[in-house]
């Protein structure tokens, strides 16, 4: 399991897999929600190969679920309306378990609402059992083995590529395009959300090149410094936006399999490379940072150039990790206090 996207609860392994998800239900999809797009799509079987081997799918899905994070979204970018999928607590506005940029999109496409299940124990075998999907998509998560091969009884199941809680926002694309015959469309809307990333960080050269540190930082226990290494879909995120890694980050994750690791904040002068910090939190940590005689060693709470992202909030949830509804949904936003925070720069 993941660390919370926010990290407020500190209550899962890290990456974000969280807890206190509230099981909500819904209408299941008709069977034909996955019907292909106009002008066709692959020729099946299709073959997706991810961290537990192959997965074929032999004819067009039809009834698709999700688990984890991300490829909800995917799918649904794609015009596919779900079955099922994961509960999303964290940055749920209104605790129907589904973020608020895929309830745009479900209602865009005329679909009926997915049934949500709880994952704070894991798939729900039993409810997706019921759901009787012909496709489960997995592809940002963080599967086991032993819980893969269970939901590959229910139905052809496709995992992350590598490491859990770890794919890019592309790969979840475009591995998701493939599973669904819809390789062409797959590609198209990444090509797509690099044109509106792209458009937003032209439009605010301060933050080009600036180096910034993703931090989890607990204001009831400043001790340590939590932060996302350069695998981790957040800093790919600013990394796309035209922001630099600090050395300091390469050098502490280096040899590192983890997406998030953990530094004493006695030793927070390792990070004196830090240009802008973006956290989870708001004024009142930014205030309780710059107090803090440790932390004045580094550059970004020096000057203020921090990001404070409302924990909980569906911003912090947009981009943590950004997908692909959620990123054109915050990217304005998210630009802009960047920008706010580099002018701070010194």
């Amino acid at each position: 399991m993941r660390r919370t996207l926010g990290l407020a609860t500190a209550v899962v392994a890290v990456g974000l897999a969280l807890t206190a998800c509230s099981t909500s239900g819904g209408t299941p999809a008709s069977s034909s929600s996955a019907s292909a797009t106009a002008g066709g799509g692959d020729a099946f079987p299709v073959t997706v190969t991810h961290a537990f081997g192959e997965t074929t799918i032999p004819s067009q899905p039809q009834r698709v679920a999700t688990v984890g994070w991300g490829s909800t979204e995917s799918v649904l970018a794609l015009g596919v309306v779900l079955v099922g999928v994961a509960a999303q607590t964290y940055g749920d506005d209104d605790g129907d378990g589904i973020l608020p940029w895929s309830e745009e999109k479900i209602t865009a496409l005329g679909g009926e609402t997915p049934t949500v299940y709880d994952e704070t124990d894991g798939p729900a075998l039993e409810t997706l059992d019921g759901l009787t999907p012909d496709l489960i998509l997995g592809t940002y998560s963080g599967l086991t083995k032993e819980q893969y091969d269970l939901l590959s009884k229910i139905a052809p199941t496709v995992a992350y590529p590598a490491i859990a809680w770890n794919t890019p926002w592309r790969d979840v694309i475009t591995t998701n395009a493939k599973a669904l015959g819809r390789t062409a469309d797959g590609d198209a809307l990444v090509s797509d959300l690099e044109k509106q990333i792209a458009d937003a960080a032209g439009a605010h050269p301060e933050i080009a090149g600036k180096t910034v540190l993703f931090a989890y930082l607990n204001p009831a226990d400043l001790s340590s410094i939590g932060f996302y290494t350069p695998g981790d879909a957040r800093v790919a995120y600013l990394s796309d936006l035209g922001l630099a890694t600090p050395e300091s980050v390469t050098t502490l994750s280096e040899g590192k399999t983890e997406f998030y690791l953990t530094q004493s904040a006695e030793e927070a002068d390792a990070f004196s490379d830090v240009d802008v910090l973006v956290t989870y939190g708001d004024d009142a940590l930014v205030r309780a940072l710059q107090a803090d005689e440790r932390y004045q060693a580094i550059p970004a709470v020096k000057n203020g150039a921090v990001v404070a992202l409302k924990d909980g909030s569906p911003l912090a949830a947009a981009v943590s990790p950004p997908t692909a509804l959620s990123l054109p949904w915050s990217l304005d936003e998210y630009v802009g206090l960047l920008a706010d925070a580099a002018a701070k720069v010194k």
